[in-house]
């Protein structure tokens, strides 16, 4: 189906990814995932007629709580409608079957002139796996290694798109949205406009409450 072929074995669109060495490029296989063209325009037009109330309610705000995000404002959002369940539906095998995704999604509405710093998504609030679907403006996700900073990955984030951090990804890299003055692949530019993504987590595992948060 449509959503399978998620799990950890997945491969990356190639033309959607660089590395700084095939090295890394390899070690992530599988952990950092792009999908191009994984929701059509209908369904990107029918998920943002879902979102855009609840995030009408907000303001644009220019300081995020860990300082990572200027010029964005945000939701929390069970998806209802029939794009919203489908999506759900078809993000699932990207996460472990005893640690499904949560379900509602984190939706991020990013200005063209906002940005994503470097971060790393708190152990206190999230679990093993990320996955985001980017509607509207193409965009750059970059991660960088916390241990070896030269050693970094991209990944081309076109509207419609899906992509998945786990293992060594969602842990051992910061990632990043760069900003319009930074947005290239390489020697592709990539202009940014408005971006809205639809963010899926799992919840973090219980077994240790106490383990300090990393961010």
């Amino acid at each position: 189906g449509p959503g399978g072929g998620l799990g950890p074995e997945a491969e990356a669109d190639p033309a959607l990814l660089r590395a700084s060495s095939p090295e890394l490029a390899r070690r992530l296989r599988g952990l950092a995932l792009v999908r191009g063209g994984f929701v059509s325009e209908g369904e990107a037009a029918e998920l943002l007629r879902e979102v855009e109330p609840g995030l009408c309610r907000g303001r644009y705000q220019s300081d995020h709580w860990d300082r990572a995000i200027p010029g964005y404002r945000e939701t929390e959002r069970g998806l209802r409608g029939g794009a919203g369940r489908a999506l759900l539906l078809r993000v699932t095998p990207a996460f472990p079957p005893r640690r499904p995704p949560r379900p509602s999604a984190h939706v991020l509405d990013l200005l063209p002139e906002g940005r994503v710093g470097p971060h790393l998504d708190s152990v206190k609030f999230c679990g093993c796996t990320i996955a985001g679907v980017s509607l509207l403006s193409p965009s750059v996700l970059r991660l960088r290694s916390l241990q070896d900073p030269q050693d970094w990955l991209e990944l081309l984030l076109k509207p419609g798109s899906l992509y998945v951090l786990r293992g060594a990804a969602r842990y051992e890299f910061t990632h990043e949205i760069l900003p319009d003055e930074e947005s290239f692949f390489g020697g592709l530019r990539v202009p940014r406009g408005r971006r809205v993504a639809l963010i899926f987590r799992n919840d973090p595992p219980g077994e240790n409450p106490l383990k300090p948060p990393r961010n």
